[in-house]
């Protein structure tokens, strides 16, 4: 058969034609941080059953990386599935559906007959540790995706079959653990050994499967209980079931059916509906005097602050809106990241004694000259523009800090309400795999750059993992702090943003840096059935990232 020549960190092994990246896995298992989870060969993202065919150059995902651990994950998601078929019977997984995740844990919805108790939970941990004792193959099946539609509906994963039935490539992969049949979108472990770090813990109707941080995947998470994020993603979900909207299927197959149109007036409705009531809680608080914004990048802020003052307008509010971008300090006085780079994420970006200046000023009824924060200099300017609240005057601010009451420290609590907006997506792939927020963000983020800052994808995906990064510092710990929650996904958006973002996707070249999660962008648009923005509506939040707003985004 022959031998391949196997570069790892610029030392080269010969392996035997035919074998698996597991080997070479195993013998450099001792030299790395982390459990090897995927290889990259000549810069392809490969699992570890793959064989070797050709001379390659390699080098290692692991359980520390994030793609490692997305697949780490996958892997905890299919041994539990297994787990639970074992301990109550064959068919258990289709009562079980993956919902989202809360904080690093994975949410799970259970609907058996069997109540679920914390003595069930304990049966069904103890059978995935046994399965991950005997280190069980994790086998990587390919069939005609007409075959692989059959036997998910003999296996009554009408889901799965529904997803298929729009899908127009030939071929399917899907995966088998111990006669346990189902389809993961991603890639997955080789075996059930490396799957040693978990736990689950009841919550709410269903529970919570318990994972590691990348940071430390040896050591998992505890349960991060936040009851807001919950009941709001709770809500679109079970927005989702009532108007049998739950998986990419039940989307395709609306739209197929001709029922584009009604779908998507009543999921603008929807949310109109929600900041209207969102307004009328401002209004029955009485003494707000401060509308504070704060959502993850591409989450709709914008927009939504627009169709918020339209609401209060209606209520006999007059609210101005005040961007706390203008209350950056000058370039020169901005904090630098560890590596040397200005970092206007943090909070100490921000002139914080001068906002809270300038509120307590404008609570205490007197005039204040508003700045406006010039991008191009690096310097704060004033034009005269200048602020009196009024009886009926209200503030609209946004800015990522907004939730921190070290931002507003000196402002009355009263006086503020508080709002946290991200697009929580409601649409799942199927019943065992969902679609990541941040997923959809991206595509958003991309899209909108590239219309409005003239930024390639390959460089708003560069830039991804510091905004994320600033994300979990600066946004994500305060969430639950607000008065509300406003979810700004639509169900029908990435059938929209998929003819926008495919084009921008495929300028990436394969040797670019970016290709890898370009192609997996690519991928996972597959699945969805593309729509024109025609019929869009001008004050939509979509309409922020493809274009054609009544506001100025």
């Amino acid at each position: 058969m022959g031998n391949c020549k196997v570069t790892v960190n610029g030392v080269t092994v010969e392996y035997e034609k035919g074998a698996r990246y597991l080997e070479i896995a195993e013998d450099y298992k001792d030299k790395v941080e982390g459990d090897i989870i995927l290889v990259f060969s000549d810069g392809k993202l490969k699992e570890l059953g793959k064989k070797i065919e050709e001379d390659c150059t390699v080098s290692f995902v692991t359980t520390k990386d994030t793609i490692g651990s997305e697949t780490y994950c996958r892997g905890l998601i299919l041994l539990m599935l297994k787990a639970f078929d074992n301990v109550l019977g064959k068919d258990t997984h289709k009562k079980i559906t993956v919902e989202h995740t809360l904080g690093r844990a994975i949410y799970c919805d259970y609907t058996c007959e069997k109540p679920l108790n914390a003595d069930l939970l304990v049966k069904v941990k103890q059978e995935m540790r046994a399965l991950v004792d005997e280190n069980l193959p994790i086998e990587k099946r390919s069939e005609s995706t007409a075959k692989v539609t059959k036997m998910f509906r003999d296996l009554g994963m009408t889901d799965k079959e529904k997803l298929f039935k729009y899908r127009s490539a030939s071929t399917t992969n899907y995966y088998e653990l111990d006669g346990y049949k189902d389809y993961f979108y991603g890639f997955m472990p080789a075996s059930t050994g490396i799957l040693r770090y978990f736990d689950l813990a009841p919550y709410q109707d269903g529970f919570l499967i318990l994972t590691p941080d990348p940071s430390e995947p040896d050591k998992v998470c505890e349960a991060d209980d936040r009851p807001l994020l919950f009941r709001t993603q709770h809500e679109a979900n079970e927005w989702g079931k009532i108007m049998g909207l739950e998986c990419v299927g039940d989307l395709n197959e609306q739209i197929c059916n001709g029922n584009l149109e009604d779908m998507l007036l009543v999921q603008e409705a929807l949310q109109e509906k929600r900041i209207g009531d969102i307004a009328e809680q401002i209004k029955q608080r009485g003494d707000v005097k401060f509308v504070m914004i704060a959502g993850p990048s591409s989450s709709g802020k914008t927009t939504f602050s627009h169709r918020l003052s339209v609401q209060l307008r209606t209520l006999g509010y007059k609210p101005h809106p005040v961007a706390l971008d203008n209350y950056f300090k000058n370039r020169e006085d901005t904090p630098r990241d560890e590596k040397g780079n200005y970092d206007f994420e943090c909070l100490g970006a921000m002139d914080v004694e001068g906002f809270n200046k300038d509120m307590l000023a404008l609570l205490n009824g007197e005039t204040v000259q508003m700045p406006t924060f010039n991008f191009k200099t690096g310097k704060r300017e004033y034009k005269g523009n200048t602020l009196k609240l009024e009886k009926g005057d209200i503030l609209v601010l946004e800015g990522i800090h907004c939730l921190n009451d070290a931002l507003s420290y000196s402002l009355p609590r009263e006086s503020k309400f508080r709002i946290y907006i991200s697009a929580l997506t409601q649409l799942n792939i199927d019943e065992h795999n969902r679609i990541p927020t941040t997923t959809t963000r991206l595509i958003r983020r991309i899209v909108r750059d590239a219309r409005t800052r003239g930024t390639s994808a390959k460089g708003t995906i560069a830039m991804w993992y510091s905004v994320r990064r600033g994300e979990e510092e600066n946004i994500f710990p305060f969430q639950e702090q607000a008065d509300c929650m406003f979810n700004s996904a639509l169900v029908y958006e990435l059938a929209v943003l998929k003819q926008y973002v495919e084009p921008l996707l495929f300028q990436i070249g394969e040797d670019e840096p970016e290709y890898q999660e370009a192609n997996k962008l690519l991928k996972f648009l597959k699945y969805f059935l593309g729509i024109s923005s025609e019929g869009i509506p001008h004050n939509s939040i979509v309409r922020e990232f493809v274009g054609g707003s009544v506001f100025p985004v």
